[in-house]
């Protein structure tokens, strides 16, 4: 049996990572090869519970620790119910979102601290970290733009914070490329939609290819 290859895709709002991961998905079943999608928070029903709470507009008076605390353990039931048994059964999964956002959200926008948030989802997912993460690149002013001019995108309480906070959380992400450059690839996210489906659909390809051949 193939081992399992777990992927995660990252970036600011409006990056157009999820609409960039479902196109692509559909040019792999083109080509027999099943992926399965999932996201966080969510991903089940216990998680996705936890993701309601997470994001309702009407918590603006959750504490930051209490937040990532949150998103650590909505993880922990993605992990554990949905993302490891389909990974031992060797398939693909790619995570809309992982453990990188929430050291760039919490970890650092917030002023959490990124080691903090790293130790907590440690913990929380048995130091279970992505072999491959693309990071969506895209300037936070013009992600912002993209959702105010998309009307059927869900508006949560993260999209309505200042563009200083937006600022931080790409901040945040660039050190975790920095940091954790072995597996994460940037994407430039600022070109038109197909070229960016173009360059993930290759990327994935490739690293697809290699690592099934190694097996």
């Amino acid at each position: 049996m193939k081992k399992g290859l777990f992927i995660t895709f990252e970036g600011n709002e409006g990056s157009g990572k999820t609409t960039v991961l479902h196109r692509v998905v559909e040019m792999f079943k083109k080509e027999y090869i099943d992926i399965f999608i999932t996201r966080e928070p969510g991903g089940n029903k216990i998680a996705e519970e936890i993701r309601n709470v997470i994001l309702d507009n009407k918590n603006t008076e959750m504490d930051s620790k209490t937040e990532a605390l949150l998103y650590a353990a909505a993880r922990r039931q993605h992990l554990v119910q949905t993302v490891t048994p389909l990974l031992n059964e060797g398939k693909i999964v790619i995570s809309d979102r992982y453990i990188d956002s929430s050291l760039a959200y919490q970890g650092y926008a917030r002023g959490v601290g990124i080691d903090d948030v790293y130790k907590i989802n440690m913990f929380a997912t048995d130091n279970c970290l992505p072999q491959l993460t693309l990071f969506f690149d895209i300037d936070p002013d013009t992600g912002l733009e993209r959702i105010a001019e998309n009307s059927q995108r869900e508006v949560n309480r993260l999209d309505n914070e200042q563009i200083e906070f937006h600022r931080r959380v790409h901040m945040g992400y660039m050190l975790l490329v920095d940091k954790f450059k072995d597996r994460f690839v940037i994407v430039d996210a600022s070109k038109d939609i197909e070229t960016v489906t173009q360059q993930v659909y290759q990327i994935l390809k490739d690293y697809i290819l290699k690592k099934w051949t190694d097996c």
